[in-house]
């Protein structure tokens, strides 16, 4: 096992450098002796949960602002046969402007950012720095990058944690429009473990429908309701090389052991062409 032989703490990959916000996700449910690894793109990260490189691997899969566009490969190896999700918790995107120490806002002539927090972050920018240059870039990396090239007049866009770790200087804190902005994120491992019985918690799974006439995906979901499981959340997305043709993905509310779960889950196995069982795991509370 890839588990820290001396402290025998998980080793948790994820995109990005450190200060990024899957960094907060890893500290929020495994606290601050979790091993966090920082890859490269998620394709690594992936890879690094397959291999055996890590424990596990933190996975966002949903924001309140953007959905689920540029999530969706998280999803689909998570639909994947021996990987299963362990655990959830919700980070609350708190962006922050930050420079070298000593910079001030009127010295700002180029703002260093990751294309979703431009957008997340548009009506602030315009209003506070309507001249600056806009610049694409990572979070943390580029708050990684100031700090070591010192540049003036430049400021980056990222987490509060990054500014800590890099030793930059918060000008603005808040820099989101819409302070409802929340990243979702699943842990990834490669066995599946299941809550104790009665703990609130949500199953996730995925499943394929062949092309069996109208009322197909009306059939299929009424065996949760057939039962009063109440559906989280239900997405479909086109199945790579096979055109047309679109998986299912559903999350259901539930209790730990709930019988009636496993009956329907039973029952939809009998009506889809492929089911996978993603993981259940305790649902995040606030």
């Amino acid at each position: 096992m890839p588990t820290d032989s001396k402290t025998s703490a998980p080793m948790i990959a994820y995109e990005g450098q450190p200060g990024a916000y899957s960094e907060i996700a890893i500290r929020q449910v495994y606290g601050t002796s979790a091993i966090a690894v920082g890859l490269p793109d998620f394709a690594t990260v992936h890879e690094s949960l397959r291999n055996g490189s890590v424990d596990l691997a933190a996975l966002p899969v949903e924001n309140t602002l953007a959905g689920t566009a540029s999530l969706h490969d998280n999803w689909d190896i998570l639909a994947e046969a021996g990987i299963h999700a362990v655990a959830e918790t919700v980070v609350h995107v708190h962006h922050c402007l930050m420079t070298i120490p000593g910079t001030r806002i009127q010295d700002i002539h180029e703002v260093r950012v990751h294309p979703q927090p431009i957008i997340q972050c548009r009506r602030h920018l315009q209003e506070m720095l309507p001249k600056a240059l806009i610049v694409r870039g990572d979070t943390a990396a580029s708050a990684r990058q100031l700090s070591e090239t010192r540049e003036t007049g430049v400021a980056v866009i990222a987490s509060k944690l990054a500014a800590e770790t890099y030793g930059l200087e918060v000008l603005h804190e808040g820099m989101e429009d819409d302070p409802s902005n929340f990243t979702r994120f699943l842990f990834a491992a490669r066995e599946a473990s299941l809550p104790p019985a009665g703990t609130t918690a949500k199953t996730s799974l995925a499943f394929t429908l062949d092309n069996a006439g109208p009322g197909s995906l009306f059939r299929a979901l009424g065996v949760f309701a057939l039962r009063d499981i109440d559906l989280a959340r239900i997405e479909s997305r086109p199945i790579p090389g096979a055109p047309w043709r679109y998986r299912f993905f559903v999350d259901l509310h539930r209790v730990c052991g709930d019988p009636k779960v496993d009956r329907a889950l039973e029952h939809l196995g009998e009506m889809v062409t492929e089911l996978s069982v993603i993981g259940t795991y305790a649902a995040w509370a606030d």
